[in-house]
């Protein structure tokens, strides 16, 4: 039995790839990879032309207007990176606010039982802190001090 990659050809076995097809059939996957191959590679020298052309135009422009634009480009980006990160904290505060709205009006948020553990943790904390303070208050009687 033949694998995949394998086919009985006239009672003899042949690799898949070898294997015969119409010469005509070769003749045009041939001449459609040539014609591929040429065009792209006729686009690839053009755009490395126009590239070269252009970057050879740009470059005294650029030496002459660098004091102007490496200013403000820098300036650019800062103006872009503030508005960014002000439109970022924008959202993250919405956000918040619109959870800590649902969590107040008792819509139950993502989140919101982790954040009542927290807050029974802290008060039995607190506790503990008081009462541990009261004990250190009443053993400690002011003005017994010895000098």
């Amino acid at each position: 039995m033949a694998t995949m990659t394998e086919q009985y050809y006239y009672g003899q076995q042949r690799p898949f790839s070898t294997y015969a097809l119409p010469r005509s059939h070769q003749l045009v996957k041939t001449a459609t990879a040539l014609t591929a191959g040429s065009s792209f590679l006729l686009l690839f020298g053009l755009t490395l032309a126009g590239t070269v052309v252009a970057l050879t135009v740009a470059t005294p422009l650029l030496v002459i207007f660098s004091p102007v634009l490496v200013p403000a480009a820098i300036a650019v980006f800062v103006i872009a990176s503030g508005f960014l990160a002000s439109g970022g904290f924008g959202v993250a505060a919405l956000s918040v606010l619109s959870w800590i709205f649902r969590f107040v009006t008792g819509k139950h948020p993502p989140g919101a039982d982790q954040v009542e553990t927290a807050r029974d943790r802290l008060a039995v904390k607190a506790k503990e802190m008081k009462d541990k303070a009261d004990q250190f208050g009443h053993q400690y009687v002011p003005g017994s001090q010895a000098s």
